[in-house]
């Protein structure tokens, strides 16, 4: 990490290329300085309730009431530390994103207690809100002498008071590296259940209400033929036995394909044979679109030689890239489609398009929705661009190996 004065440097550079060079006494300073300012009066306050809430919840720890106190006193340091975020944002433009809210695993209060004692951004907005009494003391009585005294300097010294407070807010506010990662697999496992769960459902569905039902009446049209065929007294049993039977042969063939449309749907055998380019060819060959589906893939190593990802990476790609053909062929309207896909460093890169009616968007519950899902679960990128009128273009970025295999 860069010393304090270095990244200062680097603040008051960012800041100056966010304000685009306004006036040095612009509305923009003067907007600083009260931020400035003000940090004594929200000092006073943050200090007061992280040192009374720690001091009295720590001493009182031994005792039923402690812990839950200090958890409140946490939990009420970081809704300040919320309110320094939104006023950095305001104030110097800082991208800083709002955490998400604590999230006790158990209800009542010792849920509740847990949760935030637990939580690593709760203990940095106390330190936050200790370290503004002191800040706060310095800010406002540097920007009240600038103000009246270094009136030529000023715009210089707001903008090192205001690079110092930036730093101060980013790095005691800001949720870390760790638990925005933390949140970001909770998230993605909760994706990858619910995926698994609907495919599961489907599966279900579809052996319930096809396969299922074609062998029971199978099994059905079987018995009837076996007794008939031991009543068998003229002709015209003969041939309804006949009849039965060849009932029976079709049906075996409809369940047959169906439970081929099963297993192709839960794992095509021509993806794990020969590939992604083998697979796909065959998806564009199944879809309605007039003028066809031109397929181009290219997984081309550093050595010229033909490389495959990961398997979860390959099907991913094969089932984004069969709905996205599916949704084109029943909504798009399109005469033409394309699937474009090659590696680019450790990306495999998805490209799908078609000359449709466009307005395509992954509204919440869609399928495309869905898609965007299971590909940030393995750390993707979903882009659609699809205005009114079309065409539409869909862009995958999927990592090339997983990272458990890159472990």
């Amino acid at each position: 990490m860069k010393p304090l004065h270095l990244r200062a440097v680097d603040a008051i550079k960012e800041q100056d290329a966010r304000m685009e060079r306004p006036p040095l006494y612009g509305a923009r300073m003067w907007h600083q300085i009260g931020r400035l300012m003000l940090n004594l009066p929200l000092g006073i306050a943050g200090f007061v309730l992280a040192i009374t809430t720690l001091s009295v919840g720590l001493g009182l720890s031994v005792t039923v009431i402690g812990l839950p106190l200090l958890a409140a006193g946490l939990a009420g340091s970081r809704a300040l530390g919320g309110l320094g975020r939104r006023r950095a944002r305001s104030a110097y433009g800082s991208a800083i994103d709002e955490p998400e809210p604590v999230k006790p695993r158990r209800p009542g209060v010792v849920g509740f207690t847990i949760a935030h004692l637990t939580d690593l951004l709760n203990w940095r907005s106390a330190l936050y809100n200790v370290l503004m009494l002191p800040w706060g003391i310095l800010s406002f009585a540097l920007s009240l002498v600038s103000v009246i005294v270094l009136w030529p300097v000023l715009p210089w010294v707001v903008r090192g008071l205001a690079a110092v407070d930036r730093i101060l807010v980013e790095s005691l506010l800001f949720p870390g590296a760790l638990a925005e990662r933390v949140r970001e697999l909770e998230d993605d496992r909760g994706t990858v259940v619910d995926t698994a769960a609907a495919d599961l459902r489907r599966i279900e569905r579809d052996l319930h209400d096809g396969a299922q039902a074609r062998l029971v009446a199978l099994a059905m049209d079987l018995g009837m033929a076996k007794e008939r065929l031991r009543e068998v007294e003229s002709e015209d049993d003969v041939a309804a036995a006949t009849r039965m039977v060849d009932n029976a042969h079709g049906e075996v063939k409809l369940a047959l394909q169906e439970l081929r449309d099963l297993a192709r749907g839960i794992h095509p055998a021509v993806l794990t044979d020969r590939g992604l380019d083998a697979a796909l060819s065959a998806v564009a060959a199944r879809c309605t679109v007039p003028g066809g589906v031109k397929v181009n893939v290219d997984l081309t190593g550093a050595d010229g030689e033909p490389e495959r990802p990961d398997s979860a990476v390959e099907g991913i790609a094969y089932f984004t890239v069969s709905e996205l053909l599916t949704n084109v062929s029943k909504h798009a309207g399109a005469r033409t489609a394309s699937v474009e896909v090659w590696r680019s460093d450790d990306q495999l890169m998805v490209l799908v398009q078609d000359d449709g009616k466009g307005g395509a968007a992954p509204y919440p519950g869609s399928g495309l929705a869905g898609l965007a899902e299971r590909i940030r679960a393995v750390d993707g990128v979903f882009l659609v661009e699809s205005p009114e009128g079309g065409p539409t273009t869909v862009t995958v970025e999927l990592p090339w190996r997983t990272r458990t295999t890159r472990r």
